[in-house]
């Protein structure tokens, strides 16, 4: 046996051990949570081994196992899922793409109730985005006011799949492209949802992912962006890659056989391609070491996805007595959705409030979130940003005071649902006594 295979026998050993290995909170039912092990520990130690830290082998391997998973042609990693956002969107900005390209000034309809992330690059790129509601039933972009909000400034399309649950995208992709219009699909919540046996994300230009610890699999932080775009792939490449033309990997030179032979811009002739930017770009690659973390996960992936779906639809029985109180998310004709949590919003007739469920839930240890930022234009940090906003945001500013939810990731027992259940029945029963 060699040393290494020693350090590894070590590390399967010493994590197998320990029954709470990368669980953050013992004890009480976590809104999200990891669920790693030994193949996750041995595979990270093992990158950490080879020295290469950067992406390498592991991250080959890793981006392989995506574009598998999702259907997807091209997958490239990034550091998060703020990252693959930014990257995604920036791409369509890029020079290379001429005309079509999406100019400071042009406008971006968007859902105004999410994550700040899936807007902020439209912002941090000049353009103007255009906020309309959603729709209570599904907590995605409402899909009317989508049409209607469009004019002759709209270049673009940008949204997420809220909590994993699949937009209508045969309906989304014919507006689009009766428009002309880019989409870009967040899939940070949604990694394994399915719409028509279809993978979220592949329907637009770019989707994007996120592996923070909360999500469907994790590298710790880290993301990904995916297109069927042969033409965006390598801009997609540059924005992340220091905005920079050349296209070799790290640790390789000379891929295209002619680096001393380019002449772009106005710089002179042979200038070394692999210092000719041709995007105003970034450094957010992943780490190899993220990525065995991530090799690791996906091969438990499908099972993940599933737990969320059952742990979904038992809450969801469960709750469904108290429909008179509250209201509930449905999925979308066609939709398979990887659940990201369990919704929970409370009617505004009922004598129960969101602040007495909140009660509830920290007494017993339920850990909860609110549908993020509610409406963002309620948001301090876009007090000053130039925006539109088509139509009311009725159903965005409901969300902001009256939807909670919790997880039904992987870690939820049915002990754990047991107390989400409970909590929700004692809080309805004290309107009844």
């Amino acid at each position: 046996m060699s040393l290494k295979q020693k350090i590894l026998g070590d590390v399967q050993v010493l994590v197998d051990s320990d029954p709470a290995y990368g669980i953050v909170s013992p004890g009480s039912v976590a809104v999200t949570g990891k669920m790693i092990g030994s193949d996750e520990a041995c595979a990270m130690v093992e990158a950490v081994l080879d020295g290469f830290l950067t992406a390498g082998r592991f991250n080959d391997a890793f981006e392989s196992e995506l574009k598998s998973f999702i259907g997807a042609k091209h997958v490239l990693t990034v550091n998060s899922g703020s990252s693959a956002n930014l990257v995604a969107f920036s791409a369509l900005t890029s020079p290379k793409l001429g005309e079509s390209r999406i100019m400071r000034g042009d406008e971006v309809i968007t859902p105004a109730a999410g994550f700040p992330t899936t807007v902020n690059p439209i912002i941090q790129n000049g353009a103007i985005p255009v906020f309309v509601d959603i729709d209570l039933n599904t907590l995605n972009m409402n899909l009317d006011a989508m049409e209607r909000a469009v004019s002759e400034r709209t270049r673009a399309v940008m949204f997420a799949h809220t909590l994993g649950n699949p937009a209508q995208m045969d309906r989304v992709k014919r507006f689009t492209e009766k428009h002309n219009l880019w989409l870009v699909e967040d899939c940070c919540d949604s990694l394994g949802s399915r719409f028509n046996d279809q993978h979220v994300g592949t329907f637009g230009d770019v989707g994007t992912l996120s592996f923070y610890p909360a999500h469907h699999i994790t590298t710790g932080e880290g993301g990904a962006v995916f297109t069927n775009s042969g033409k965006l792939k390598p801009i997609l490449e540059s924005f992340r890659d220091w905005g920079r033309d050349c296209f070799c990997p790290p640790g390789k030179d000379n891929t295209c056989g002619k680096r001393f032979c380019w002449k772009l811009g106005s710089l002179p002739p042979g200038y070394d391609h692999k210092y000719i930017y041709s995007n105003i770009g970034y450094n957010l690659k992943m780490t190899d070491v993220q990525a065995a973390c991530g090799l690791a996960q996906i091969k438990k992936l499908k099972n993940f996805c599933e737990s969320r779906r059952e742990n979904f639809a038992i809450l969801l029985g469960r709750l469904r007595k108290y429909s008179e109180h509250l209201l509930f998310v449905s999925e979308e004709a066609g939709a398979r959705a990887s659940w990201f949590g369990f919704p929970i919003m409370v009617k505004p007739e009922s004598k129960i409030s969101r602040e007495m469920l909140q009660k509830h839930f920290e007494e017993e240890g339920v850990g909860y979130r609110y549908l993020f930022a509610g409406n963002l234009i309620r948001q301090p940090a876009y007090a000053s940003v130039d925006h539109r906003v088509h139509g009311t945001l009725t159903n965005s500013d409901y969300v902001l005071e009256n939807l909670i939810w919790v997880g039904v990731h992987p870690l939820i027992t049915s002990d754990c649902i047991n107390r989400i259940v409970d909590c929700v029945d004692r809080t309805v029963n004290l309107t009844t006594e």
